[in-house]
């Protein structure tokens, strides 16, 4: 069963990645979540960056190939500024790890807040210092950030929205197979 468990939360987390596809809204997406839910769910934390990380990679390497194409020169095989994205997503792993010694209501709706933090100040910091559209000054971070507000609620909303899909869906499906909940992986 231990094997099982494994694929399934995985599983959950590909699941989530493949939605991106599909048409959403600016920032309204599964990445928050698929963070958190691979810190909660996987004992052996290697797996909760290295599952959710390969996800968010490839569901990239695809978007950027043939769903944003145009914006490329050629095959690219990282997202411009994906050090901050990944490392903000890094960052949420780690909240996770920390948020999740118990997994509660609460603790699910703070962490897609705090989630949604991390990416909006982390990846907001990356446009400002890779863009040419905002100087490197203070007034240039702030214009940044501030440029970046109408798009934070979607963050939180994807990130709130996921979670209730994920966490809720795997809580669900070991209240059905409780041989799933007595697993560690």
């Amino acid at each position: 069963m231990k094997k099982y468990a494994f694929y399934i939360i995985a599983g959950f987390i590909v699941l989530a990645a493949l939605s991106r596809v599909l048409p959403h809204a600016y920032n309204f997406t599964p990445v928050g979540a698929i963070a958190l839910f691979g810190a909660a769910y996987f004992s052996r934390k290697m797996w909760a960056f290295i599952i959710p990380i390969a996800a968010l990679w490839l569901s990239d390497l695809f978007l950027n190939n043939f769903v944003y194409s145009q914006f490329y020169e050629g095959f690219t095989l990282l997202t411009p500024g994906f050090i901050y994205i990944y490392g903000a997503f890094a960052l949420i792993v780690i909240l996770g790890i920390k948020l999740f010694d118990k997994i509660t209501f609460p603790r699910v709706i703070g962490g897609a807040l705090g989630a949604a933090v991390i990416f909006f100040v982390i990846s907001n910091f990356g446009v400002w210092l890779t863009s040419p559209l905002y100087p490197l000054t203070m007034e240039g971070l702030i214009m940044c950030y501030t440029a970046a507000i109408p798009f934070f609620h979607y963050t939180i909303a994807g990130n709130l929205v996921y979670c209730a899909a994920l966490f809720g869906g795997f809580e669900y499906l070991k209240f059905k197979v409780p041989s799933i909940a007595a697993v560690q992986v």
